[in-house]
């Protein structure tokens, strides 16, 4: 058996297979396996999310979700954070049931699972797979770039997608997958950062705004409006709260990121981003709590009456997109002038334009088609004996360990079924 690819799901498969006793080789194009691994979770790695269901679990993957029921009852979250600790990685779950090793080191979570395929008696080879030799129906041997020839009954494809292609992930996999007569379906970033027009975004990049909710709107539906008042946003793409910052090209952090996976096709003016910058607040609360800052600094201009309700950066981006005068006095302050601030608060816009380039995704979108792999066992309907884990299928989910999750359980799944 060859497993071609060694990050999360490749090395799940290649361990779980050898430790039934197969013969297994895993080729990794990389010195080092799991480079993407390395990276996760801003060098955490968020390892999977604690949910307790199947069913919340697939409604975490907007993508083919359905697809994934037999991998994540094989293998769910909590037999991911069996499985890491008992190889001796120590697990906590934070905010919004993620998990991640108790050390912060996303290396110990590589370590733990190369020394998992060491100690099944799995063999990695650095070579980086380009083509099958198939005949009759049936993968014989694959060709690394150099022209070695490395045969095999059984191959699983667990290249990953084509985001960081700086860590191997360069859609190999996916031409692989065509060469042996599957669908590809069309690649998109997924997970990704947001590019919008508002000048404002490149002049507060580096501004982290916490504990804030967004809306995203699509103002091609009826009843959209590129400047609907507070609170009647709608119709609703995607809603959220959480963590987001403002960048030279516009909008990232993680719940910007889940955000771009329901966006579609974006057109100059179709989406909007709505950001209530006071989510626990309701407009008449805040709108209590800025008379009295008002009123606390009456003689100051309004520009210097607001520093301890937003950051300081932001206070002239709201002033003027609500279209007030940043150097009139407190006192002065109508009571007009403040329903304007409040529902610029409550609702600030940013126009999105596009997605930053796939190289910048955390997972690709797109992918082998499911209807072409076996759901129970992830085995192709084409070539009998070609199987297929993690981000090469078409499917992904939501930030927050979600898609390593899915990497596990399809290459536990690849694993035990060969």
């Amino acid at each position: 058996m060859i497993v071609i690819g060694a990050g999360a799901s490749g090395m799940m498969a290649a361990g779980t297979a050898a430790g039934r006793g197969l013969k297994v080789q895993l080729l990794e194009r990389n010195d080092r396996p799991g480079r993407k691994l390395m990276i996760t979770g801003k060098g955490r790695c968020n390892v999977t999310n604690a949910r307790p269901t199947i069913n919340e679990m697939i409604d975490a993957v907007p993508v083919n979700g359905r697809f994934l029921y037999g991998a994540f009852s094989r293998f769910m979250p909590e037999d991911t954070i069996n499985f890491f600790e008992t190889l001796g990685v120590p697990l906590k779950t934070e905010r919004g049931n993620r998990v991640f090793p108790e050390s912060d080191r996303a290396s110990d979570i590589v370590d733990a699972l190369n020394g998992f395929t060491k100690s099944s008696g799995a063999k990695r080879i650095k070579a980086r797979a380009v083509s099958f030799k198939i005949e009759e129906g049936k993968i014989l041997s694959v060709f690394d770039e150099t022209g070695a020839e490395y045969a095999a009954e059984s191959f699983v494809v667990a290249t990953g997608g084509a985001s960081y292609p700086a860590t191997g992930s360069t859609g190999d996999g996916y031409i692989l997958a065509k060469q042996a007569g599957h669908t590809v379906s069309p690649l998109k970033p997924s997970l990704v950062p947001l590019e919008c027009a508002e000048a404002f975004c490149r002049d507060l990049q580096g501004l982290t705004l916490k504990n804030v909710g967004i809306k995203i709107i699509d103002n091609s539906c009826r009843g959209g409006s590129l400047h609907p008042p507070a609170g009647r946003l709608t119709p609703s793409v995607y809603s959220d709260f959480g963590e987001m910052l403002f960048t030279h090209f516009g909008v990232s952090g993680p719940v910007i990121l889940s955000a771009s996976s329901h966006i579609k096709n974006i057109e100059k003016s179709k989406y909007t981003l709505y950001i209530d910058l006071k989510p626990a607040l309701s407009e008449e609360q805040l709108d209590a709590r800025v008379l009295r800052d008002l009123l606390k600094y009456a003689n100051k201009n309004l520009l210097n009456s607001l520093n301890e309700l937003l950051p300081k950066a932001l206070i002239p981006v709201i002033i003027g997109l609500a279209g007030l005068d940043p150097d009139i006095k407190s006192n002065r302050f109508t009571k007009e002038m403040r329903r304007a601030f409040v529902g610029t608060v409550k609702a600030l816009p940013v126009n999105i334009t596009g997605f930053r380039p796939i190289e910048e995704a955390v997972i690709t979108s797109g992918g082998v088609r499911v209807n072409e792999i076996e759901p129970g066992t992830m085995r192709s309907k084409i070539i009998p004996n070609l199987y297929f884990a993690g981000e090469v299928i078409d499917v992904d989910a939501y930030t927050g360990g979600y898609n390593l999750q899915i990497a596990f359980s399809t290459g536990r799944l690849a694993g035990e079924a060969i």
